[in-house]
């Protein structure tokens, strides 16, 4: 059955989901409204053949609304909706530190679902974790289920372990893109051209990727068959390991976790 998706706001994160929905051939009408940047929104008309529309024809032709903009104007959106009738209509909203209680408070009995998907949505690879509203029926939790489907895999959490997926899967891939640069400079100090470090890099990436999702070995197993004693993979791990990059990357989910409960306190109002 063809859906009806209105999103609301036209950033990178709504971008990403709208392109891998498009890419997915799913069955999906979707709209979208960004009030503050109208050539964002004609460039996503242009590039996925979706409807600009303004929020009351959004609201009115949508079944699912998909809050889309940064945590400090959700509440402005919020408060806006209700205006509008909701009864029969499913809430996603994608931004990181928006309690459900807002929703609660502003909009009491209406379907509401959070969301951290990450920006491989837009190659269907996305990883997204859904926290599930009171209000929230079982059609619904399956309508929200398939839009995210389309696009990646789903876990379904409580909301109180929202900011941890988002320490590990929603902020995850800017982690990977980071050791990405790093190792490229590293090529490049090295002596290699920086086209030639990129291209080493990047394949050898997405051979890493493909061989943790598609072999039955788990990451440290793998790290180990590639591990020869005193090797030169062993000298490169071993300044890892001196360097406490376990302790690093504990260190920054952390500080993701925390800000993502940060958010949470200055947007509960």
């Amino acid at each position: 059955m063809t859906q009806s998706i209105g999103f609301i706001g036209g950033g990178n994160i709504a971008e990403a989901i709208i392109g891998g929905l498009k890419k997915a051939d799913a069955q999906f009408q979707i709209r979208a409204s960004n009030r503050s940047n109208h050539e964002r929104l004609q460039y996503l008309v242009d590039k996925y053949s979706i409807t600009a529309s303004n929020l009351e024809e959004l609201v009115e032709n949508s079944r699912v609304l998909i809050i889309a903009v940064k945590p400090k104007d959700v509440l402005g959106v919020v408060k806006q909706l209700k205006n509008y009738k909701l009864q029969d209509k499913l809430i996603i909203s994608v931004a990181a530190g928006v309690p459900l209680k807002v929703f609660y408070k502003h909009l009491p009995g209406i379907a509401v679902i959070r969301a951290m998907p990450n920006t491989s949505t837009a190659v269907l690879h996305s990883m997204t974790g859904l926290a599930r509203g009171e209000n929230v029926t079982e059609e619904q939790a399956e309508m929200g289920g398939e839009i995210f489907s389309a696009t990646g895999k789903i876990m379904w959490v409580p909301e109180e372990k929202i900011n941890a997926l988002t320490a590990i899967s929603g902020s995850g891939p800017a982690y990977f893109y980071l050791f990405a640069e790093s190792l490229i400079k590293a090529g490049v100090h090295l002596g290699l051209s920086e086209e030639e470090a990129e291209i080493l890099v990047l394949e050898t990436l997405v051979g890493a990727g493909k061989m943790i999702a598609e072999s039955d070995k788990s990451p440290g197993k793998l790290r180990e068959e590639v591990t020869s004693p005193n090797g030169t993979t062993y000298a490169a791990l071993n300044v890892f390991t001196d360097d406490r990059l376990e302790l690093t990357v504990l260190k920054a989910a952390k500080a993701c976790a925390q800000r993502a409960e940060d958010l949470e306190g200055e947007n509960s109002d």
